[in-house]
């Protein structure tokens, strides 16, 4: 390990937003948690924690907030063409209005995304002395292939069910699933810069623990992008309600397919702080 320190720097961290008890004390269960019990939690570490951590509740938030949108949203078409309604075609505001919410989705994401990288940048900056290695791990340490494969499966399994679903002669269905092909190709172009960044962003760390969680926390980031969430909930939330039988079973099989080989991947791959260690270079 290097140090870009010159001889007699002064504290790790010069500057930049203070943390509290809360926080520091969640970096310690963390790094006890992740094989570092005996590594004391710095400010630094608290803080690149605590936002990732609010990030993803908000994530998961928006998350929820557009599924329940779009249950509301069908069912207020159910009763609009059932017979209270007096069998009236399907009306296109509520898919209108569900592919706004999935705009929003995107664009939420993005925010949070560029948020976390804004506070790793203001951590990095806030550094009198930076450690270094000289391996830069690649997309098969931080991603690894199996979370590879489940990322590429997913989006390659929601293009299929979009592009089954144009083959319906229903123009409401054949909508939705124009929509639907318009959010994947946004959700892939932003998993692909989110990973590009992951491995091209520079290390935050100002010693050798800071360093190995470093790389823990670029692999945990890169495996929750890799986890197609999204991609599952996407076609289940624009085209489920119009679409015919066979397209419903089809989506809830590959929303429980999904789900299935991503609880075998997570139970077969080595931890995060295993690849972070193997990384390193540290037994």
């Amino acid at each position: 390990m290097a140090s870009s320190s010159s001889p007699g720097a002064g504290p790790a961290v010069s500057r930049g937003p203070a943390v509290g008890p809360a926080e520091l004390r969640q970096a310690g269960e963390w790094l006890t948690r992740h094989g570092l019990p005996d590594a004391s939690p710095t400010p630094l570490l608290a803080m690149r924690l605590a936002v990732r951590r609010r990030a993803r509740l908000a994530d998961h938030v928006t998350l929820a907030a557009l599924i329940m949108g779009a249950a509301l949203a069908q069912s207020y078409d159910l009763l609009a063409t059932s017979a209270i309604g007096g069998f009236q075609p399907h009306r296109s505001a509520p898919l209108q209005i569900l592919a706004l919410s999935m705009a929003g989705l995107l664009l939420v994401r993005s925010l949070l995304d560029w948020w976390v990288r804004r506070v790793d940048r203001r951590a990095g900056a806030a550094l009198s002395r930076r450690a270094a290695h000289p391996v830069q791990p690649g997309w098969r340490t931080v991603l690894g292939r199996p979370f590879a494969a489940l990322a590429l499966a997913g989006f390659v399994g929601a293009l299929v069910l979009a592009g089954s679903a144009l083959t319906v002669q229903d123009a409401t269905v054949r909508y939705a699933a124009s929509v639907l092909l318009v959010g994947l190709a946004g959700v892939g172009a932003g998993v692909a810069l989110h990973l590009r960044d992951l491995l091209r962003r520079p290390v935050v760390a100002e010693d050798e623990v800071s360093l190995t969680a470093d790389v823990i926390m670029r692999v945990e980031d890169a495996r929750e992008v890799a986890v197609p969430s999204v991609l599952w909930a996407l076609p289940v939330v624009l085209v489920f309600g119009s679409a015919p039988g066979w397209w419903k079973v089809a989506s809830l099989l590959f929303m429980l397919g999904g789900l299935a080989a991503c609880v075998a991947i997570h139970a077969r791959t080595p931890s995060s702080a295993t690849v972070a260690r193997r990384a390193m270079g540290v037994r």
